[in-house]
């Protein structure tokens, strides 16, 4: 890898890791690992209010690191990025295991 490719992919991940280096939103992701949630069940996995969730919930899909999938009155939240879903396994190997 040339170095200015390595350079670009450094500044990827440290976006990455910025927009995940919160403890609640480390949490949320750790869910989100294990597959699609939607609001109610996040609610009940990570005991926070339901202002905070949305916000958490909201900023994380601005920086694209979720998606979410409509159906009828709920919203389903996912990992948007395979490189981040890999990632949030990989640290639940090494510190939750």
């Amino acid at each position: 890898m040339n170095l200015e490719k390595m350079q670009g992919k450094c500044g990827q991940v440290s976006s990455m890791m910025k927009a995940i280096a919160h403890p609640q939103r480390l949490m949320i992701l750790c869910h989100l690992s294990e597959g699609e949630k939607n609001v109610g069940e996040i609610l009940a996995l990570c005991e926070i209010s339901q202002s905070q969730l949305s916000q958490f919930l909201n900023r994380m899909q601005r920086e694209k690191l979720l998606k979410v999938r409509k159906d009828g009155q709920f919203a389903y939240y996912s990992i948007a990025d395979k490189n981040l879903h890999k990632l949030i396994q990989s640290m639940q190997k090494i510190f939750c295991e």
